[in-house]
C-alpha cells in the first residue's frame, strides 16, 4: 500500500482528496500548512506528495524546495494558479507533476499512478544474476568492480566502491554509521563513525549530478540512504 502525504490547507479540497485516496487504497495522511507539511514529509518516508501551492506558514514552493535538498519523493503540486510561470517555477524547484484545481479526481488518480509507476521502474533495484546492481541511472558491475552512469565509468576508490554497493544492496533502509562503518570497514574497526560521512562526501562529489538531488539521502540523526 503507497502511502501519501497531502499537504494541503483547504478543508474541503483536504478532506475530499483523503477520501478518494483512501478508497483507492492509499495510506493518506494529511497536514494542513507548510511548516508541519514540511517536517512531516522530512521526518518519514512516503512514496508520493500532493503539495498545494498556495500554504500558510511556508508556500508549496518553498516546501518543494527544501524536500528536494534531503529526498528524491515524487512531488504533484496542487494550485488553483495556472499560470506558465507557476508551472514553470514549481517544476524547476522539484515537483514531478502539476495539477490545477479545480481537477477530476480521475485525472489525479491517473497521475498518481502514472508517477508511482514511472518512478518504480526508475529506481527499483534490480539484480542480474547477483552480479549487477541498478539504482536509477547507476549500475554497479560485481564482476568488473565498475561503476557507471549512464553508461559513462566513474572511477571509484576501492572504499568508495564498496560503501555506494552496501547502499544500493539496501535501497529504501536507513542504514546508520555504525551499520555502514561494520559492513564497510569491518566488524571492530577502530575507525571513527564521522570517516563514513567524509566518504560519502567523496562519492557525492563523484556520482551526484549538478543541480539535481542527491542519490544518497541524508536522515538526520539516523544516517544514510538510497530511496526508493
Amino acid at each position: 500500500m503507497a502511502k501519501i502525504l497531502v499537504i494541503e490547507d483547504e478543508e474541503n479540497m483536504a478532506k475530499f482528496v483523503q477520501l478518494e485516496l483512501q478508497h483507492e487504497n492509499y495510506e493518506v495522511t494529511v497536514e494542513r500548512d507548510g511548516r508541519t507539511g514540511l517536517e512531516a514529509a522530512l521526518s518519514e518516508d512516503w512514496d508520493l506528495i500532493l503539495l498545494d501551492l498556495m500554504l500558510p506558514e511556508l508556500n508549496g514552493i518553498e516546501v518543494c524546495r527544501r524536500v528536494r535538498q534531503e529526498k528524491n519523493t515524487p512531488i504533484i503540486m496542487m494550485t488553483a494558479r495556472d499560470s506558465i510561470i507557476d508551472r514553470v517555477s514549481g517544476l524547476d524547484h522539484g515537483a514531478d507533476d502539476y495539477i490545477v484545481k479545480p481537477f477530476a479526481i480521475e485525472e489525479l488518480l491517473a497521475r498518481i499512478r502514472a508517477l508511482l509507476r514511472r518512478i518504480d521502474l526508475d529506481i527499483d533495484v534490480t539484480r542480474n544474476n547477483d552480479q549487477v546492481l541498478k539504482y536509477k541511472n547507476l549500475v554497479i558491475d560485481k564482476t568488473t568492480q565498475t561503476l557507471k552512469r549512464n553508461g559513462e565509468v566513474i572511477d571509484l576508490t576501492r572504499r568508495e566502491y564498496d560503501l555506494l554497493s552496501v547502499l544500493m544492496e539496501n535501497v529504501g533502509t536507513v542504514l546508520s554509521r555504525d551499520d555502514l562503518l561494520e559492513r564497510v570497514w569491518g566488524t571492530g574497526s577502530s575507525t571513527e563513525t564521522n570517516v563514513v560521512d567524509v566518504y560519502i562526501k567523496y562519492l557525492r562529489n563523484k556520482i551526484d549530478r549538478s543541480g539535481a538531488p542527491s542519490y544518497i539521502s541524508t536522515v538526520r540523526g539516523k544516517g544514510y540512504v538510497m530511496r526508493r
